[in-house]
């Protein structure tokens, strides 16, 4: 027998909502907090350094409007994979794409394609971590899954 994510169970199944950001006991649930507290220490699967970010756009602008924004990263990620991966790069790419904000991503992008203009792969990558890196410095984030 498979065992389920107790948030879609208990948010689609029990309650008829789309996820926990629609659930009026959200601030007081005691899973979902918990979830929420260890995002702030541990990564899993996604990056979860920004979830009450992610949790508090959706509760204020909808959940179209979050995979918007999500298609961009999405667009973002893939032309840093395709211009600036050697081959060693595709997680950190993920989580940069999933942690800073889309305007720095762009901006990182853009300078990245000044500053390589004729470098190897090698060297590319190394543009766009520095970039990356010094954005992710100045914002306190990790651009690394947390175990």
């Amino acid at each position: 027998m498979a065992v389920g994510c107790p948030f879609i169970t208990c948010a689609v199944k029990n309650k008829g909502i789309e996820f926990c950001w629609d659930c009026e006991e959200n601030q007081t649930c005691q899973k979902w907090k918990k979830h929420r507290e260890l995002g702030k220490q541990y990564d899993s699967f996604k990056c979860y350094q920004k979830l009450e970010d992610d949790i508090n756009f959706i509760q204020a602008n909808g959940i179209d409007k979050f995979e918007e924004q999500q298609r961009t990263r999405e667009r973002i990620l893939t032309e840093m994979l395709s211009e600036f991966n050697e081959g060693r790069s595709r997680s950190y790419y993920c989580i940069a794409a999933t942690v800073l904000e889309i305007e720095e991503l762009r901006n990182a992008l853009d300078e990245a394609r000044k500053e390589s203009d004729s470098l190897d792969m090698k060297a590319n990558s190394k543009v766009m971590h520095s970039l990356l890196d010094t954005i992710a410095s100045k914002k306190n984030y990790l651009l690394k899954l947390r175990k």
